[in-house]
């Protein structure tokens, strides 16, 4: 018995020092073991392994998860063209106006006529809104006048607001405007045919962006450049060329000319009459399409 407790004792002494001798137990191994939170990444700082998307453009916004398909539409689509908006610093006098001026009261009479599709002298094309008008020569004023909305009021106390698209020749006298039939028939019956009236320059609300267009027929050796669908009559079209920014001269048809190709398919700088300024970038060299911008002249 003795020499059985005597082994008994060795043994336990025996295995106590062979597992004090074995190493302790990996920190995190194991599914209850504590895992170390990672340290937080300074404000700016790039991730070791970066899953940022491209640059967006100019005004978009990303979406905060976007999907697969919904990057490969975005892919996929075309931007409109970038811009941003200069307002007219308070020391410098706005451009000329031109005959039609902003806080001026016209008078004149207003006559009517069959407006069709709505396009005219303007070239803006057809329209669904038939609110607009032709204003006499001598205003329309080589196509300065077009795009502009006026506020017409009769003697009778009826108003209407509506679009210069056209140009009514001699012998449309100054202060005169030839309006839709449509139009007409707001102020007064159709069979009365001509009634004294004023007239003055709005600048109405809208949900509109402005919009660019190339002549049929521009190339980077020519071009004819519209503005559409602006708030405020357009005062200056102007190109960035090698040599800086270039005022493009205005034709009686509504087109900026280019007749070198200089700047053609280039940055855009668009000035209203009241002075702001609007640059276009990115708008693709494409005769007969309308490119919406991002951007709209100021109500005033």
């Amino acid at each position: 018995m003795l020499g059985t407790a005597v082994i008994l004792t060795a043994a336990g002494v025996l295995f106590c020092l062979v597992t004090a001798m074995l190493p302790g137990p990996t920190a995190g191994a194991g599914a209850g073991a504590d895992v170390a939170a990672p340290a937080a990444t300074p404000a700016g700082a790039a991730p070791s392994a970066p899953t940022s998307p491209a640059p967006l453009a100019a005004g978009s916004r990303a979406p905060a998860t976007p999907s697969a398909s919904a990057a490969a539409t975005s892919a996929a689509a075309a931007p409109p063209p970038t811009a941003k908006k200069t307002p007219p610093a308070a020391s410098t006098p706005a451009p000329s106006a031109g005959r039609i001026r902003p806080g001026t009261t016209y008078k004149g009479v207003a006559t009517a006529y069959a407006a069709a599709d709505g396009n005219g002298a303007c070239l803006f094309g057809p329209s669904d809104d038939l609110m607009i008008a032709a204003m006499n020569t001598t205003d329309y004023e080589s196509s300065r006048a077009c795009g502009a909305y006026v506020r017409v009021r009769a003697a009778n106390g009826a108003s209407i607001t509506v679009r210069i698209t056209n140009e009514c020749p001699l012998p449309c006298a100054p202060g005169q405007l030839d309006l839709s039939e449509q139009a007409f028939a707001k102020l007064a019956e159709l069979k009365v045919g001509r009634i004294p009236i004023t007239w003055s320059l709005v600048s109405p609300r809208t949900s509109d962006t402005l919009s660019l267009r190339y002549k049929t027929g521009s190339s980077a050796h020519w071009c004819g450049i519209q503005v559409i669908d602006h708030r405020n009559p357009v005062a200056r079209l102007e190109v960035r060329t090698g040599k800086g920014w270039r005022k493009l001269p205005r034709t009686d048809y509504n087109y900026f000319l280019s007749a070198d190709g200089g700047g053609c398919g280039g940055a855009m700088r668009i000035t209203d009459i009241y002075g702001e300024r609007l640059t276009v970038d990115g708008t693709a060299l494409l005769p007969n399409v309308a490119q919406p911008t991002r951007v709209q002249f100021a109500a005033h």
